[in-house]
């Protein structure tokens, strides 16, 4: 086995040993079953390559993952929509579409490669070759500000704030149906899907998996049969605003894997041809990592959103 991270347990029931491994881990069962013909797990201390070996409840598994090799990305000339920028830092208003750093499936055209072109290789190194200067995501169809860093100061700067959540994000969504109250606070753990590895899901709140995760929520403006809310984060789990909206039962308009348009509003979406989460990072604010200066920035929904919240007004 090759060395990398190491992840231990106890097989939680007895089933082929990929679904077993699913059902204990945060790994997908595509991602464990080309681990274990590569020889990358054992069993009771027997390595398997079997994905499809029975194995019992209560045996002792152990999984090394190889660290990932990162592709190195290269600079595209691709316009950005630069809202500030110094030596240290750059935000930058990302339209929905774009994804931010080079992964399998989108090996160039993203944030990433047009910041290289930009900063003319001017980023922070922390984040490795394919994510220089990252220190937070948003999803490819999501639209709206994203701070990134260009110095290895600014990265630590940054990242110590998101992780202490001081740095304020504050989001404008569009989703199914009306609240029952105009405002109010969602607070769970975030993890994998049990059903699907692809996607997260609120977790039971005492499980050991996932993350804590908390969306304060407001209603702004009620429209037909859906609304429009705002949403800031303490936290930044992955897909958090989706999968809180979805787990009260107002996923967002547009989205394709959490959510289920109202059917009065499926025609409107198709005629605006809106195939995209309702979801815009619309405000940032944070302490500059080197002059301590607050930072405040903000974002006009793009025109994509508007038009939806044109045609839904009651």
């Amino acid at each position: 086995m090759s060395e990398g991270e190491v992840i231990t347990g106890l097989v939680p029931s007895a089933d082929r040993l990929d679904k077993a491994l699913a059902e204990a881990t945060d790994l997908s069962r595509a991602r464990l079953q080309a681990l274990i013909a590569d020889g990358h797990v054992a069993v009771s201390g027997q390595i398997e390559t079997s994905a499809k070996a029975k194995v019992p409840e209560g045996a002792r598994f152990e999984i090394r993952v190889p660290p990932a090799v990162e592709a190195q990305a290269r600079p595209q000339d691709i316009p950005l929509d630069v809202v500030f920028e110094d030596e240290h830092l750059i935000v930058v208003d990302k339209p929905a579409g774009m994804v931010v750093h080079p992964a399998a499936g989108n090996p160039d055209g993203t944030l990433v490669n047009a910041l290289l072109h930009h900063c003319q290789g001017q980023l922070s190194g922390i984040g490795g070759v394919a994510r220089p200067g990252i220190v937070h995501r948003i999803d490819k169809d999501t639209s709206g500000l994203l701070v990134v860093a260009k110095s290895d100061k600014a990265h630590e700067g940054l990242a110590k704030q998101f992780k202490d959540h001081s740095i304020e994000r504050r989001y404008l969504a569009v989703c199914g149906g009306h609240l029952r109250t105009s405002e109010g606070t969602i607070s769970t753990r975030i993890g994998r899907s049990d059903a699907n590895r692809k996607k997260m899901a609120v977790l039971d709140k005492n499980s050991s998996r996932g993350k804590h995760a908390v969306t304060h929520y407001k209603l702004l403006k009620k429209l037909k049969s859906a609304s429009l809310i705002e949403c800031r984060l303490e936290t930044g789990r992955t897909h958090q605003v989706r999968v809180h909206c979805a787990s009260i039962g107002h996923a967002l308009l547009g989205d394709p894997v959490y959510g289920r348009t109202p059917a009065e509003l499926r025609k409107i979406l198709k005629d605006l041809g809106f195939e995209r989460q309702a979801l815009h990072a619309a405000s940032l604010g944070f302490e500059h990592p080197v002059t301590g200066k607050w930072l405040e920035f903000g974002s006009d929904l793009p025109e994509d959103m508007q038009e939806l919240i044109d045609q839904t007004t009651r």
